[in-house]
């Protein structure tokens, strides 16, 4: 048989008259005839079905052009001019493209289907949620309380890029609305950025916990530029590093962090070392991934933006004050990841999870 060499040369189109006359030989011809016919009608089912693989193989763009195409999704779309990423490995796994950027210093993995038309920020496991889906009851969409002085609890990972660019998102928001609400940053209950980030959510928890004032402006510093800026962010920020070590260690033993990273038995899942600081909360609100935003106890579905962030806490006050109306915030998401530029489109569903 010749080689398909076109997708047209696949299945010639059928005319009317040649259906009647397949319809008539089926019903009137002899038994020879029909088989003739069924013959016929069996190669063109088959060439059918070839020219079905031969398209899909098609429609594969192969390793260098998923490589290729994340890249502009993700330089484009999440990330601004002057904060883009680079492909650091690229594989095949699980029937996907498994394609390494890295964003500043840190490395995310990230996954596109084989046709190029669908790219996913992270992987989960089904086989975990399959485990736990029947114990549990699908969540409903709940309607926030409202409260004379809102509770506002941004959940994070220090080193993921979609919690940087909700608190880049959030800090305007919280010095807008300033002593009118209860905020505070907390940390997801795994780590999934190695050991710095482990280092680093202890250093912004004993920040909060010391000196709470100096929080927002050593954040500030921080999020431009991220690992290897901390002692001086806490300089410009006047944070007192003696203080913040001192109670690193403390932190450490209290909530054993170290000695839980180094025992994989205690893993998340099997793949990252627990962080515990904040463990009750996680478990109380049912925190899963960074970032996740908490309101009056309850789960918040907000943008990052600031405008966002700020309509879905100023919602959860009785009386809401004339900073919800005043202040004139950003609509726009800023970046994923550190760096100053802004998204050109939100990445609202994008986080650090397994």
């Amino acid at each position: 048989m010749d080689e398909i060499k076109t997708e047209e040369s696949v299945v010639a189109p059928v005319t009317e008259s040649a259906a009647k006359k397949f319809f008539k030989c089926n019903c009137d011809c002899s038994d020879k005839k029909k088989h003739i016919v069924a013959g016929v009608v069996l190669l063109v089912i088959l060439l059918a079905v070839g020219g079905y693989f031969y398209k899909t193989k098609k429609a594969d763009i192969g390793l260098e052009g998923a490589k290729t195409k994340v890249l502009e999704f993700v330089n484009s779309t999440l990330l601004s001019p002057d904060n883009q990423a680079t492909v650091t490995d690229a594989v095949e796994e699980n029937d996907l493209y498994k394609i390494t950027i890295k964003v500043g210093e840190q490395e995310i993995p990230t996954y596109m289907t084989r046709d190029g038309k669908k790219f996913f920020p992270q992987a989960m496991e089904t086989e975990v949620a399959d485990k736990t889906a029947d114990a549990q009851t699908p969540a409903e969409a709940v309607e926030i309380p409202k409260n004379d002085k809102p509770s506002v609890e941004l959940f994070v990972m220090s080193y993921c890029p979609y919690g940087t660019q909700m608190e880049k998102g959030i800090l305007p928001v919280v010095a807008a609305l300033g002593s009118k609400i209860d905020y505070k940053l907390k940390f997801v209950d795994y780590a999934m950025h190695g050991d710095k980030e482990i280092d680093e959510n202890l250093r912004q928890y004993c920040i909060q916990k010391n000196q709470p004032a100096r929080l927002s402006a050593y954040l500030t510093c921080f999020l431009k530029k991220g690992e290897g800026t901390s002692d001086a962010c806490m300089t410009s920020a006047g944070v007192s590093a003696g203080a913040i070590k001192s109670c690193v260690a403390q932190a450490d033993t209290q909530f054993n962090v170290k000695a839980d990273a180094a025992d994989k038995s205690k893993w998340s899942n099997g793949q990252f070392p627990p962080f515990g600081v904040d463990k009750a909360d996680n478990v109380k609100y049912g925190v899963q991934g960074s970032p996740t935003l908490v309101v009056n106890g309850v789960t918040a579905q907000s943008g990052r933006d600031s405008a966002s962030i700020l309509k879905a806490i100023c919602g959860a006050f009785n009386n809401a004050p004339k900073e919800c109306e005043t202040a004139k915030l950003s609509a726009t998401a800023p970046a994923a990841g550190f760096g100053e530029g802004t998204a050109s489109a939100s990445a609202s569903a994008a986080s650090c999870g397994n």
